[in-house]
C-alpha cells in the first residue's frame, strides 16, 4: 500500500480542531484543495456518510466514512474499479494543542500506478489541507478567546 502523511501541531482545543474538519461541507472555506462537497446522506458526519467531493485536477468522488472515533479521527474511503482510496484524519491533543495528521493510502490493482502518478498532487494536496485547518482552527480560537 501507497501511503503519504502530513502532520501539523494546531494551538487550538481539539475539540474546535475536530468541529471544523467534521463539517466536511465547509472544507472549501478553508481547503483550496477542495472546490464543493456535497452530503449524500443527510445529518453529521458519522458512520456511513457519504459525500460527494470535487477538487482541482481530480475527478469528482465519492467518499463513504468507514471508521469515526468523534471529536478524535475519521476514515473514508473512495473505491473506483481496481482502486481503493482511504483517507484518514486523526488529532491527538498536545500540551499547547493538538497535532493533525492527514494521510491517504492507496490500494487494489492499480494502487502502485495511481499512487505514483498522483504523489506529488497528494503531498502538496495533504500539506496545504493540513496548513488550512491549522489557520481556520487557530482564528476560531483566538476569536474565542477574546
Amino acid at each position: 500500500m501507497l501511503e503519504y502523511t502530513s502532520s501539523i501541531d494546531i494551538q487550538a482545543p481539539p475539540k474546535v480542531v475536530w468541529n471544523i474538519m467534521a463539517d466536511v461541507e465547509h472544507w472549501p472555506n478553508w481547503t483550496p484543495t477542495v472546490t464543493s462537497v456535497t452530503k449524500l446522506v443527510p445529518g453529521p458526519l458519522g458512520l456511513g456518510m457519504a459525500a460527494r467531493i470535487i477538487q482541482p485536477k481530480l475527478p469528482p468522488a465519492v467518499w463513504r466514512v468507514t471508521e469515526i472515533h468523534d471529536g478524535r479521527d475519521f476514515t473514508w474511503v473512495n473505491r473506483t474499479p481496481g482502486l481503493r482510496v482511504i483517507g484518514s484524519h486523526k488529532i491527538q491533543p498536545t500540551p499547547d494543542g493538538c497535532r493533525v495528521m492527514v494521510s491517504i493510502r492507496f490500494a487494489g490493482l492499480l494502487a502502485p500506478i495511481m499512487g505514483r502518478l498522483f504523489r506529488r498532487l497528494n503531498e502538496d494536496y495533504l500539506a496545504t489541507e493540513a496548513r488550512g485547518l491549522k489557520a481556520r482552527s487557530e482564528s476560531l480560537a483566538a476569536a474565542a478567546a477574546r
